[in-house]
């Protein structure tokens, strides 16, 4: 019996991308592309949500790219401005959810920006509970950090809905008993909810 629900933050609650920030500051697209294609990967990005400090990260990368030192600085400084906002839609379905299940948070984040977007979204608040890779220094989909959601606590993987918009993460789930669903957009989320009679 399903009695608990496990939010991702970035990309199903929280609207985030570089690319608000960086649109900004490149005047060419393709420009800003190959700027976070090359320079400030997903793959870096996801060295911080694992635990490295920004300074380190971004240290690393200026010696790599001496001549975006600037661009690269403003990956940090520059951080809250590749928060667009709540996606209202899926904010709407977590409040409905509140009301009747135990709801937390699995997400991979900065230790140093999650914060940020904490004071930011009062949404947050309503969760039981929240797992930020950064703090675990553990990064979805390595089983590890779902397994440190289930044992802190203490929850059954076969109880629990987990809703991300990575495939991995949701094939990961799925592969430990949770019953995953690849999030898409909010409305498709709440067809599969409805599937499931969760909803």
């Amino acid at each position: 019996m399903i009695n608990t629900i496990v939010f991702d933050f970035g990309g199903v609650l929280i609207d985030w991308n570089p690319r608000y920030l960086y649109k900004e500051i490149f005047k060419d697209k393709e420009e800003m592309e190959w700027f976070l294609s090359n320079v400030c990967t997903t793959e870096w990005n996801l060295e911080q949500d694992r635990g490295r400090l920004f300074s380190e990260g971004i240290s690393l990368l200026k010696k790599s790219f001496p001549e975006h030192t600037k661009n690269i600085d403003f990956f940090h400084t520059n951080w809250e401005d590749m928060l667009k906002g709540e996606i209202t839609g899926t904010v709407q379905i977590l409040r409905e959810l509140k009301e009747k299940y135990k709801v937390y948070g699995l997400t991979n984040w900065s230790a140093e920006t999650f914060p940020i977007a904490f004071s930011r979204f009062a949404f947050l608040r309503l969760f039981d509970g929240i797992i930020v890779s950064g703090e675990e220094k553990i990064i979805k989909p390595d089983k590890e950090i779902f397994q440190l959601l289930l044992e802190r606590y203490d929850l059954r993987a076969e109880s629990c809905v987990f809703i991300d918009d990575s495939k991995k993460n949701i094939d990961a789930s799925i592969h430990l008993g949770f019953y995953g669903i690849h999030f898409l957009d909010s409305d498709q989320l709440k067809l599969e909810l409805r599937k499931i009679g969760v909803f």
